[in-house]
């Protein structure tokens, strides 16, 4: 279960340390094979590559009615490995398409990763705050 927040910088070549927090557990999963794709938010998704694998087996499955979505997340889906001194590629398509710059958060979210430009979570999360909780949250508390 991957939880809580890690402040990154891409590297000049594009390149993102995982956290050694996230990286041995993510050696054990998945022997360090990740995939990353878009998500419509504006940010990456980051799965261990079994993880992935499910997913993509779900998304393959969706009627021609959700092929603009299947684009999405499969059309953007890179495969990459984490190197020697834990870090991986975010190739220039995926920072490109969703504005990603040098300072990055990556977020756990259980089973995977989001990671934003920080800008732009800062910018998201002050709109989140400002429009008030939904509905659905109504009777949560903690």
């Amino acid at each position: 279960m991957f939880q809580g927040a890690s402040s990154l910088n891409l590297d000049a070549k594009g390149r993102m340390s995982i956290p050694a927090r996230h990286r041995d557990a993510l050696n054990v999963q998945c022997e360090g094979r990740i995939t990353l794709t878009r998500h419509p938010d504006g940010c990456l998704l980051l799965f261990p590559r079994p993880t992935w694998e499910s997913h993509r087996e779900q998304i393959a499955a969706w009627p021609i009615q959700a092929r603009d979505w299947k684009r999405i997340f499969l059309g953007n889906a890179f495969d990459v490995e984490m190197d020697s001194a834990g870090r991986i590629l975010v190739a220039p398509e995926l920072r490109s398409a969703v504005g990603m710059q040098r300072d990055v958060m990556l977020l756990g979210m259980g089973s995977h990763f989001e990671i934003w430009d920080a800008a732009k979570l800062a910018e998201n999360e002050a709109k989140a705050i400002a429009g008030g909780a939904p509905d659905v949250l109504n009777n949560f508390s903690f």
